[in-house]
């Protein structure tokens, strides 16, 4: 199995999750941020060339064969679609763009260039997840009739002051892009596409912080009849709270739940019991705040079976965009209602 080389973009607190497992798997080649001092951290660390300009990072590693995007959401297509042109296949942190029409100029690309396009999903392979996704695909539950995402988070002021792009409207996109698209991934993912949606959105403790919503209210209707509600805020006192999901079926009703859907917290389900869930994983970790589950791993060691010939891509375009297009379908139903 050939090494795969990477060129890193973004050396902030999701970039280093990415340099570790990189590193571990595969080889770290050439990193660019353009911050100095955490760019020349993560070239004495990681013992490769750094860049400011991204730019530059392309015109000079030509041998890099992976470039992994872990930038401010609003840069994703753009850095994305030069990196594809320039003959590289992309690891684009989520979300995968703030607009569907910025995804469909991406998976354009890959396709002219023939490169592939991998897009994060960590989320997807939290070993409780995992369980309920099997007993969906394979009908335990029997049909389902409606299911509960609660995504209950904090972030205090000092999250976005801190940041030169979190909470502006074009380099973030809002609530759902940065905090909650893994959970808006996981409904789809595992509940298919959604036909109806109502929403209301307000930013009840954030004014003059952020450009955008910090609590909403969203109820929809998916393709296959269930309805569904999602109930999200970045005002949980002092900590995040809850991430959750709760699945009401014919046959069985199953709750996952813990900070960031890591543990099974209820179920009851005709004829069958999951066993134990040992491997509960923990979150990512980044001082002030915590975030999604640690499973980047994983992500990695699907870019390398795939291109290496062995794989398929785990999360692609296509998935990645679907997501922003349900993302991008709340926030117009927001507009509808102010």
């Amino acid at each position: 199995m050939k090494k795969i080389r990477f060129g890193l973009i973004g050396c902030g607190n999701i970039g280093k999750r990415h340099a570790e497992h990189i590193s571990n798997l595969g080889e770290l080649s050439a990193v660019c941020d353009v911050s100095t001092e955490k760019v020349n951290q993560f070239s004495e660390k990681y013992k490769c060339p750094s860049y400011l300009n991204f730019f530059d990072l392309l015109d000079n590693e030509k041998n890099i064969d992976v470039i992994s995007v872990c930038t401010p959401n609003g840069l994703h297509s753009l850095q994305t679609i030069e990196s594809l042109r320039r003959g590289k296949h992309v690891v684009c942190e989520k979300p995968m763009a703030t607009t569907v029409k910025d995804c469909e100029l991406m998976i354009s690309e890959s396709e002219k260039a023939n490169k592939r396009l991998f897009i994060i999903k960590q989320n997807r392979y939290n070993p409780p997840v995992i369980a309920l996704k099997k007993l969906v695909d394979e009908q335990v539950l029997g049909k389902i009739l409606s299911i509960q995402l609660n995504c209950f988070w904090n972030r205090g002021p000092d999250y976005y002051l801190n940041s030169d792009w979190k909470g502006r409207k074009v380099l973030d996109g809002g609530t759902l892009f940065t905090q909650f698209s893994h959970f808006i991934d996981l409904v789809y993912w595992l509940f298919g596409d959604i036909r109806k949606i109502k929403a209301y959105a307000k930013n009840l403790a954030h004014q003059n912080i952020i450009e955008f919503e910090d609590s909403g209210v969203v109820i929809v209707e998916f393709d296959n009849g269930a309805l569904g509600s999602i109930n999200y805020t970045v005002n949980s006192f002092e900590k995040n709270m809850e991430g959750s999901l709760t699945v009401f079926g014919e046959k069985g009703t199953i709750k996952i739940g813990g900070q960031y859907l890591n543990k099974l917290d209820y179920q009851c389900i005709k004829d069958y019991v999951i066993p134990p869930i040992l491997d509960e994983k923990s979150p990512n970790d980044y001082g002030l705040y915590q975030g999604s589950m640690s499973n980047h791993d994983k992500v990695y060691e699907n870019v390398i079976e795939v291109l290496n010939d062995h794989g398929i891509v785990a999360t692609n375009g296509m998935e990645g965009l679907k997501v922003v297009q349900i993302i991008e379908r709340i926030y117009t139903e927001i507009e509808n209602h102010r």
